[in-house]
């Protein structure tokens, strides 16, 4: 008797144990294995959101706008739906940028604790701020609840003369633990600053590595750079080699801790603006947005592994898929950076450049310099290749009759997108278009503008059907015979996450 009861207890007391633990393997929503209950995670809206704007310039004529918006329609949540009700109890639903503390003088307003600049109150209505201080500090900006899925913040500066005159736009970016950056130069003439900001309350600890044409660039002033807590540090790159490159790659790796970079390029002769990181190393790249009038476009690519790289190269124009004569293929040493000349392969149309893997795997890293004007009237700005929007990317600042959108197909299908313009408080309603980019094109339209809109608005890009599309904004402000413009990556938003949930898999028990 004792035995049967004690067999009886242990078997009951296994079978609990088995049914918990699956309960607690299973995720929350999708297609599962046959028969199991098993089913793939859910996505969710992400319930905090946190960007780093550095310090717009150093010019004493310089005037920068933020713009901040968050796209609506998505709330954070728990995925478990009996926990729903106390997470809107005590969720806060807030967003603002504010003044790291580094970078601020003690008597700025905010100053040394991190005073707000803006704040944003509600999703689907863009909100700004304006400074033309030349020691305005870089910015740390966060939105929770309801304000997090999407939370963008678009920096863009007018420097009206000196080195670097012209537009300088940028979307304020997370922190990571690696950016590269193909495109930076040390060359007499450039003065190009790779700003590091901290968003903890830890200090980071960074290297900066330099590649050029031939190899690994000398720069030990540029390893275990440190970034005090919650502050921002400016580093010129040609302060840390005597090695002038002219078309060189930089890569930013965080050894301790986390951090936001950027670089600003300044050109005494050609302007500048800022050099977004490009997407992470891959055997493929797409470069959206070559802008018809350009004058000059210049490719600089890295291979940063172990081998080299042979490249095909492809123009997507608005009726096709070409390979240039003279440019068909670029083979890219390992640890060297590759330069070459491409002004005359866009022919006066507008459309992106397409790296292919040509027989092999290496990865790359690559970016576009581009030229518009001529003589005296020149402007620079920086394409770096664009990861894909595989749900929604959001550029906040546009001006009408000023903003133009390339959307690029890049692979063997058509790709459906709908573009979404929303005003501020003083605009009218949304303005929303679908768009169709057949396969091999990029599609090159001015957003549709809000109805009543006076001012800007915040433009959103959401994929709806087909294969993989790419995208980037070009922002136009002409002035006195300069073509001043910048143009910004518009990769996916990662406003969702994969989140597991509990559910019964009592599969277990047949193993």
């Amino acid at each position: 008797m004792k035995r049967t009861t004690l067999s009886l207890f242990a078997a009951a007391t296994a079978l609990a144990a088995v049914a918990t633990a699956g309960a607690l393997a299973a995720p929350s929503d999708g297609a599962g294995t046959k028969g199991s209950g098993a089913k793939e995670p859910g996505r969710m809206p992400v319930q905090r959101s946190l960007l780093l704007c550095p310090a717009p310039t150093s010019s004493d004529v310089g005037e920068t706008l933020y713009t901040a918006y968050t796209p609506p329609g998505q709330t954070a949540k728990s995925p478990q739906k009996q926990n729903q009700k106390q997470d809107q109890k005590h969720e806060k639903n807030a967003a603002e940028l504010l003044a790291a503390a580094g970078s601020a003088k003690k008597d700025d307003k905010g100053g040394g604790g991190g005073g707000s600049v803006l704040s944003l109150k509600e999703p689907g209505k863009p909100v700004t701020a304006t400074t033309n201080r030349s020691d305005a500090p870089a910015l740390i900006g966060t939105a929770d609840g309801s304000l997090a899925p999407g939370w963008s913040v678009q920096q863009t500066t007018v420097v009206g003369a000196g080195s670097g005159r012209g537009l300088h736009g940028l979307s304020c970016t997370a922190p990571d633990t690696s950016f590269w950056f193909p495109g930076v130069s040390t060359a007499k003439g450039r003065q190009d600053y790779v700003h590091l900001t901290n968003p903890d309350s830890t200090p980071a600890v960074v290297d900066l590595e330099l590649y050029g044409k031939d190899g690994r660039v000398e720069a030990s002033a540029g390893e275990g750079v440190t970034v005090p807590p919650r502050s921002t540090v400016p580093v010129l790159l040609s302060s840390l080699t005597d090695s002038q490159e002219e078309n060189a790659a930089l890569h930013v790796a965080v050894r301790t801790g986390r951090a936001g970079a950027a670089v600003q390029a300044s050109d005494d002769k050609l302007g500048g603006d800022w050099l977004a990181a490009s997407a992470d190393p891959s055997a493929d790249a797409v470069l959206p947005g070559i802008p018809a009038d350009a004058t000059s476009v210049r490719l600089v690519v890295l291979a940063p592994g172990a081998d080299d790289a042979d490249l095909k190269l492809r123009f997507a124009g608005p009726n096709g898929s070409i390979t240039p004569a003279g440019h068909e293929s670029l083979h890219v040493k390992s640890g060297m950076t590759a330069a070459v000349d491409l002004g005359d392969m866009i022919k006066g149309e507008a459309g992106s450049l397409l790296l292919s893997a040509d027989g092999g795997s290496t990865p790359v890293v690559a970016a576009l310099r581009i030229t518009r004007g001529k003589d005296d009237k020149q402007e620079t700005a920086f394409i770096p290749a664009t990861a894909p929007v595989d749900g929604r990317a959001t550029v906040a600042d546009n001006r009408p009759k000023s903003s133009t959108l390339s959307l690029v197909a890049p692979g063997k299908d058509a790709a459906e997108v709908k573009v979404t313009s929303s005003a501020g408080s003083d605009g009218g309603s949304p303005a929303v278009k679908t768009y169709t980019v057949r396969p091999g094109t990029t599609l090159t339209v001015e957003p549709p503008q809000p109805d009543g809109a006076k001012g800007g608005y915040a433009v959103t890009v959401e994929k709806v059907s087909g294969g993989p599309v790419h995208a980037s904004r070009m922002l136009a402000l002409p002035k006195d015979g300069l073509p001043m413009f910048t143009i910004q990556p518009l990769p996916d938003d990662r406003s969702t996450v994969a989140v597991p949930t509990a559910g019964q898999d009592l599969s277990m028990l047949n193993r």
